[in-house]
């Protein structure tokens, strides 16, 4: 799961400055998702919202569609994970 920055303000930003309202994001979605589901209106709400309904995480299809109906790079909106420790190689002589 993706962790949204800065409890969803940089969200918020990109969407007053898009000019698109929760619903309008969650349409949008659907023109973008092949399987032309999208995601619901409440979803982008909790992401973009502050309060007891606001969300921290997210899938990240999730966090790349909404990063991509409003042309901003996934970073800018969501904390990405790093590479797990668990999974690098640890068995390099040194």
């Amino acid at each position: 799961l993706l962790h949204r920055r800065d409890q969803g303000q940089p969200i918020r930003d990109a969407m007053k400055a898009a000019g698109l309202s929760g619903p309008s994001v969650a349409e949008a979605t659907k023109t973008l998702d092949p399987d032309g589901k999208g995601i619901s209106a409440a979803k982008v709400g909790q992401l973009a919202g502050r309060g007891k309904t606001a969300k921290e995480r997210c899938r990240p299809r999730t966090a790349e569609l909404i990063a991509e109906v409003l042309n901003q790079p996934l970073d800018d909106l969501f904390v990405t994970p790093s590479p797990s420790t668990s999974t690098v190689e640890r068995s390099t002589p040194t």
